[in-house]
């Protein structure tokens, strides 16, 4: 198989991690090289998920980080485990070598996504790697990767709302909604929506 995000999408069940682990390992023990260590880096944050943190270091432990796709998703992935095992300083340096590993490589979809983890786990630097993505995305074309604009306007109007800020949330979430009803799943909609409706609750509460 050729390893393209769409491919990565169709493995993914984010509700099911372990069923999406068994799936990574059986596409990777059906491939070699760098696509193989491209899904075995999804193995790995699918163990993360799980909150299998030794066996998701212990994947990515044994890949090559062969190629610029390997290199950043390996970097990405350590910086969720640790983020995900609650040491979000932890994870930043992780995080911004996958940075500069998809920035180099010309790796768009990669690189936002290592600003957005930034922008989660560096919280005091969150409002500039939310906008370094955005302004990354800005000539961007692609639809796999326009979507990202769904989670960075979503997780910046969640910021906005614990800080009380309700109004410039529901711009942030409403900005969300339309992102995806251009680009995103049908559950991202759903998420949206819910967002919207929560903010207007607390506004007019």
């Amino acid at each position: 198989m050729t390893v393209t995000q769409d491919a990565l999408d169709e493995l993914w069940d984010f509700a099911d991690p372990a069923a999406s682990a068994a799936r990574f390992a059986d596409a990777a023990a059906r491939t070699s090289g760098p696509d193989r260590d491209e899904l075995e880096t999804q193995r790995a944050r699918a163990y993360g998920l799980q909150g299998r943190f030794e066996e998701a270091d212990a994947v990515l432990d044994g890949l090559s980080g062969a190629t610029p796709a390997v290199r950043t998703r390996v970097a990405l992935e350590r910086g969720r485990v640790q983020n995900s095992a609650g040491s979000p300083e932890a994870a930043v340096p992780f995080f911004r070598t996958a940075v500069g590993e998809a920035r180099a490589a010309g790796l768009t979809f990669l690189l936002v996504d290592a600003l957005h983890m930034l922008a989660i786990a560096d919280t005091a630097g969150a409002d500039a790697w939310t906008t370094e993505a955005f302004a990354e995305i800005a000539q961007v074309t692609d639809p796999r990767t326009l979507r990202w604009r769904i989670s960075l306007h979503s997780n910046a109007g969640w910021r906005l709302f614990d800080a009380g800020r309700l109004d410039a949330a529901l711009r942030e979430f409403e900005a969300a909604r339309e992102a995806a009803v251009q680009w995103g799943t049908p559950q991202q909609l759903q998420w949206a929506a819910e967002a919207i409706a929560e903010c207007r609750a607390a506004l007019e509460g």
